[in-house]
């Protein structure tokens, strides 16, 4: 999964450059806006780790604006309100100008990487003790939440689902306005299993609660089940993760799914030098923040997935260089990415241009871009 992009041809085109000039200092302004999910959340908590250390090192503020969707999280950046986005992996949904992001006010976004989390942690359904779920097989029938406006926790969910062959039409959907709302809903019995990472302050809550928490394992030896999964979440990967709610230890690890997260990422409009700085910034002061939020120790460079299915913005390349992590696979990879961006870009402008009707308008931009995608040799994933 992670090499998806590898074989596409022509992958040198739009090669990234950054005009910075060497040994370029950090600069950076007095003040941000980031946005990041619900308070609470661990990619809020990593957030204003690093907004603190910062404020300290650097006396540059951080404002975090928690945020419930994808949608509410991505505004803000499109707007030019805000500078960056601790996201999750809607951010590759809203690259991919995929569900709620497949619409007229949308489409594919050109968003880029600046740095983002690989830890301990796992990310996966977590499910109540009470509900008698030993393994993903066992969601049939139950309740799973979802959240309106929310493309990343839902398709996650359902491709967590997949890997026990259960499917969207097997359980009941319960719908939440947001991530923290759903979260409450576990709490209050209103649903059986919500999408988390292990280390949220969420699933810790409700391992404190009368119900319980406990993550079905998801075996990385089971390749018919991570077969299903990569059909539906090709993001996902099999991970050991060693801690977290549901008591999840080092000593006693559950082989689960991840990815990334929180996904540091702009807009590519966001200027190199810019970028650049947060980038350098985090690098440098990476050290101060690494245990100020549970999840943070995942930013260290040589933990980065440099070939992963978001590109990396050129000013956090010239930085990755300096810090010697970028490779010439790296820079492939990267390329190929930016140009899968540009064919998504190209397709949604001549889609737009033939004015389509508002009821025929998602259907026709999902035949549009599966075209696009395949005439190039990319795989569309989604159609």
């Amino acid at each position: 999964m992670q090499s998806r992009y590898l074989t596409i041809a022509g992958a040198a085109l739009l090669a990234a450059t950054v005009a910075l000039p060497a040994g370029a200092q950090v600069k950076l302004p007095e003040q941000m806006s980031w946005t990041a999910y619900d308070t609470g959340s661990s990619g809020f908590n990593m957030a204003v780790a690093i907004g603190q250390v910062f404020k300290t090192k650097y006396n540059s503020d951080i404002r975090v604006l928690p945020a419930g969707n994808d949608v509410a999280r991505l505004q803000p950046l499109k707007t030019g309100r805000a500078t960056a986005s601790a996201m999750g992996i809607g951010t590759y949904f809203a690259q991919e100008g995929v569900m709620e992001f497949g619409v007229k006010e949308w489409g594919p976004q050109p968003l880029q990487l600046i740095l983002s989390s690989t830890a301990c942690n796992g990310l996966s359904l977590g499910v109540a003790k009470d509900s008698g779920i030993k393994d993903v097989k066992d969601m049939k029938g139950k309740r799973i939440g979802f959240v309106v406006g929310s493309p990343a926790l839902n398709q996650n969910a359902l491709a967590i689902m997949a890997f026990g062959g259960v499917t969207r039409n097997d359980v009941k959907i319960v719908e939440f306005s947001n991530y923290g709302a759903m979260w409450k809903g576990m709490v209050n019995n209103e649903v059986d299993a919500a999408f988390a990472s292990t280390i949220s302050g969420q699933a810790k809550e409700v391992e404190a609660s009368p119900r319980g928490l406990v993550w079905p394992a998801m075996p990385a030896s089971d390749k018919a089940g991570w077969d299903r999964v990569a059909k539906v979440g090709p993001y996902f990967y099999p991970h050991k993760a060693t801690c977290g709610a549901g008591g999840i230890t080092k000593d006693a690890g559950i082989d689960m799914a991840a990815y990334p997260y929180p996904i540091v990422m702009v807009y590519e409009s966001q200027p190199a030098d810019l970028v650049y700085s947060i980038a350098k910034a985090m690098i440098e002061t990476y050290p101060q923040y690494r245990d100020a939020a549970p999840g943070a120790d995942g930013f260290e460079v040589k933990r980065q997935n440099l070939t992963w299915v978001i590109p990396y913005h050129a000013g956090t390349i010239k930085a990755l260089k300096e810090a010697g992590a970028w490779t010439d696979a790296a820079q492939k990879h990267n390329d190929a990415l930016l140009k899968r961006q540009a064919t998504l870009a190209t397709a949604w402008k001549a889609y737009v241009a033939t004015n389509p009707a508002d009821d025929k308008f998602a259907a026709g931009w999902s035949k549009a871009r599966a075209d696009a995608l395949k005439k190039v040799g990319m795989d569309p994933v989604f159609e």
